[in-house]
């Protein structure tokens, strides 16, 4: 074999995570070189919402989508973690690629609280963006050594 005849390198991908509300799902992502996230965008909850995200994560190269788990201050479930987990699993189905979810503890204040004391304006859905990269942190944090060039 030549080095012509050598595989070309493969891109990098991306790792996603997702905020998911009832009215919006804010989008992060993640090189799964670096490692390093950072909002992505915020898609409107529509009856295309996992046809949307599904080209979201091919033209991002996702190979792997993270959703946070909204879950009481006591670890708990309440009806928006069941919420979210039925959407997990019709997205599950949606996407050809692993989703895992991740507990969001906190993470559409801690958001809020971040872009206030910028001082700059900001709206719902750049809490929702930042929150789902808090979500990537988080989920990086506890799985990096496993993510590296995934």
């Amino acid at each position: 074999m030549t080095s012509e005849d050598a595989l070309p390198p493969k891109p990098p991908g991306s790792i996603l995570a997702l905020d998911v509300g009832a009215k919006r799902i804010g989008v992060a992502r993640a090189s799964t070189i670096a490692l390093l996230p950072e909002p992505l965008t915020t898609l409107l909850v529509t009856d295309q919402i996992y046809q949307e995200i599904g080209t979201l994560c091919r033209q991002e190269q996702a190979s792997l989508l993270v959703v946070g788990l909204p879950q009481g201050l006591q670890g708990q479930n309440t009806a928006q973690t069941q919420a979210v987990q039925a959407f997990v699993t019709r997205l599950s189905h949606e996407v050809s690629i692993p989703v895992k979810m991740y507990n969001e503890a906190v993470t559409s204040k801690l958001a809020e609280e971040e872009l206030s004391r910028r001082g700059s304006v900001y709206s719902k859905a750049d809490i929702d963006a930042l929150a789902a990269t808090y979500i990537l942190e988080g989920f990086i944090e506890s799985h990096g050594h496993q993510l590296h060039g995934l």
